[in-house]
Parts: C-alpha cells; structure tokens; sequence
C-alpha cells in the first residue's frame, strides 16, 4: 500500500533550511558589523601558511599530484557505499553479498588498471 506524501510532510525540511539560513545570515552579518575594521597594508597582504610570497603562483607542475587527488576521491566516495551495505547485510540476505563482491571486483579491476598504467609511479 503506496502512502501519498503531503505537503505538510516537509514543514520539518523547510524549517531546518530556514534556520541553517538564518544563522549563516545572522552570524556573517554580526561579524561584519561586530568585528574589527582596520584595514592595514599587512592585513590586506596575500598570506599562505607564514610563507612570503616570491614570485608567481601560475608556475606549472606535475599533473600526477591532480591524478592522485582524483584517484583518492574516486576511491573514498566508492568505499562510502560499503557503509549501508554493512548495516544492513543481514536484511540483503546472499543477493546483498553477491551485489557487494561484484561491486569491490570492479573497485579492484580500476585498481589494477590504475598500476598497470603506472599511474601511482611517480619516478
């Protein structure tokens, strides 16, 4: 039996939107209005972990760090579908586990592609 949704289902949604967005407003618009306005030349300087800045900053370097970045998020958010699947493995039953190895050989298979085009080597 199929239960209609009503508008009045989402009042608690739209009442957490409303408070999350009033307090981002409420809290940039008190500190800008509470907080500090001496604008010196130090304070308006570029500043990057103590580091003085020397140079430009568009200087090229390897793309393997990006690739690397990549691989790591494609990776995390992939292992982030393991966690439903662990709470509720009893309720899946075998066609749940079966589900789950395919899903881990396909995340092993990109693994093993990713090694095999020496992706990781960064000699």
């Amino acid at each position: 039996m199929e239960t209609a949704s009503h508008p009045s289902d989402f009042i608690p949604i739209i009442f957490q939107i409303i408070v999350a967005l009033g307090f981002v407003v409420a809290t940039l618009t008190a500190t800008h209005f509470l907080g500090p306005a001496r604008k010196t030349k130090d304070k308006l300087a570029t500043f990057e972990a103590g580091v003085k800045v020397v140079g430009n900053a568009r200087q090229p370097f390897s793309i393997k760090y990006f690739l690397v970045a990549i691989l790591f998020v494609l990776f995390d958010v992939e292992v982030i579908f393991m966690y439903p699947w662990a709470v509720n493995f009893r309720e899946l039953g075998w066609g749940g586990i079966i589900e789950m190895f395919i899903f881990m050989a396909t995340l092993l298979l990109g693994f093993i592609y990713i090694m095999k085009k020496k992706v990781l080597d960064w000699n």
